[in-house]
C-alpha cells in the first residue's frame, strides 16, 4: 500500500505495530510554507523570535526535511510558544523541562528530527540542570536558544544572560549578578555542536541551523533575539553594530581552545557563528537495544490491541 505522508498517524503506527521502513510515503515536495502553522504568532511586532521562526522553517524545508519527520519540544515563556507557530509535530511541555521530554522523544524515536526552542530564562534559568545532563549525554537534538537577556513573557525581569548592572523591573537599581556566558557554558558542558547567531542575520541564521539540524549529536544555537518590549539595551541596533562572523575570521571550530577564547569575547565585538564542533557518537548510537529492530516507537507494544486503545484513550 501506498500512504500518503499527511496520513501517517501514530496511533496507527502503534497499534498496528508499523515500521515506516515498509511504507513507501509519497514524495511531497517542502517548501517554506510547508512548515506554515494553523496559527500565527502571537509575538509583540518586531520581536526577534519572528526570525528565528522563519529561519526554521527555511533551513527545514532546504534540507528537503518532511514535516512528518520533525517534532518541536518547548518548554514556558514567549519564544516557547513557538511549537504551536509551525507545522511539525510538537509538544509545549514544563518550565525549563523541555530538553527532558525531547531526550525522552529522540530515546523512543531515533528516526525522527528533534527541535527544542525556548528562551534564556527557561534554558540556562529554570532549565540549567536538564541543559548540563542533556549536553554531557550527547543527545542528538537541536537545541535552539532565544536568547533576549530579559524575562519577556512576565513582563520585564531580569534572566540568567542580562547583563551587569542592567535596570529592569526587579533591578531597579542595576544588576547585581554575573550573566552567564551559553558558549563556552555549553563547550564544557560537553555539547558536540556550539553555535551563536542574531535573528537580525537571516541567512546566516538560515545556514547556521541548517548545519545544526545535520549534526549528529548535542546542537545548541544561541540566538541574539531582541526584546522590543521590555529590553531597550540590547535592541536590533545594539547588535547589528557588535556582531561579527567567526567564518569571515578564518576561525578553525575543531579548535576547542581558540573557540572557548572566542567564546568569552563580549564588547565593542561579539563573534557570531560556529564556535565548536565534534564528531562522537549520540546517545541513541551507544544504547544497544536500539542497535536492532528499529525506533521503539514502532515496535511491537507485547499487548493487546483493546490494551493499547486503552492506554491511548487514557493520554489523549
Amino acid at each position: 500500500m501506498t500512504i500518503t505522508a499527511t496520513s501517517v498517524d501514530n496511533k496507527s503506527i502503534v497499534n498496528n505495530a508499523i515500521s515506516l521502513d515498509t511504507i513507501p510515503l509519497s514524495n511531497v515536495e517542502v517548501t517554506r510554507d510547508s512548515y506554515k502553522g494553523k496559527i500565527d504568532p502571537d509575538w509583540c511586532p518586531g520581536c526577534g523570535d519572528f526570525g528565528v521562526l522563519t529561519a526554521m522553517q527555511k533551513a527545514l524545508s532546504e534540507l528537503d526535511k518532511q514535516p512528518h519527520e520533525v517534532i518541536t519540544i518547548s518548554g514556558i515563556g514567549c519564544s516557547s510558544n513557538l511549537p504551536g507557530f509551525i507545522n511539525t509535530y510538537g509538544m509545549h511541555t514544563l518550565h525549563g523541562r523541555a530538553l527532558a521530554v525531547a531526550t525522552g522523544m529522540k530515546m523512543a524515536n531515533h528516526e525522527m528530527t528533534v527541535m527544542v526552542t525556548g528562551g534564556d530564562g527557561d534554558g540556562f534559568g529554570i532549565g540549567g540542570n536538564h541543559l548540563m545532563h542533556t549536553m554531557r549525554r550527547n543527545v542528538d537534538l537541536t537545541y535552539i536558544v532565544m536568547d533576549n537577556q530579559i524575562y519577556g513573557l512576565t513582563t520585564g525581569q531580569t534572566s540568567p544572560t542580562s547583563r551587569l548592572g542592567m535596570q529592569t523591573k526587579s533591578t531597579p537599581e542595576g544588576n547585581i549578578e554575573n550573566p552567564i556566558n551559553p558558549i563556552p557554558l555549553a563547550m564544557v558542558g560537553g555539547a558536540t555542536f556550539v553555535a551563536r547567531a542574531f535573528s537580525g542575520q537571516q541567512a546566516h541564521l538560515v545556514d547556521i541551523l541548517k548545519q545544526a539540524i545535520v549534526h549528529k549529536g548535542f546542537s545548541i544555537v544561541d540566538v541574539f533575539s531582541p526584546c522590543v518590549t521590555y529590553n531597550k539595551d540590547n535592541t536590533y541596533k545594539w547588535f547589528k553594530s557588535r556582531v561579527r562572523k567567526l567564518e569571515d575570521e578564518n576561525h578553525d571550530p575543531t579548535d576547542f581552545h581558540a573557540a572557548l577564547d572566542k567564546g568569552y569575547e563580549w564588547g565593542d565585538e561579539i563573534p557570531i557563528g560556529l564556535f565548536w564542533k565534534k564528531d562522537l557518537p549520540a546517545l541513541h548510537d551507544l544504547e544497544p537495544i536500539l542497535h536492532e529492530g528499529g525506533p521503539l516507537a514502532y515496535r511491537p507494544l507485547g499487548i493487546s490491541k483493546s490494551q493499547s486503545e486503552s492506554l491511548m484513550a487514557e493520554m489523549m
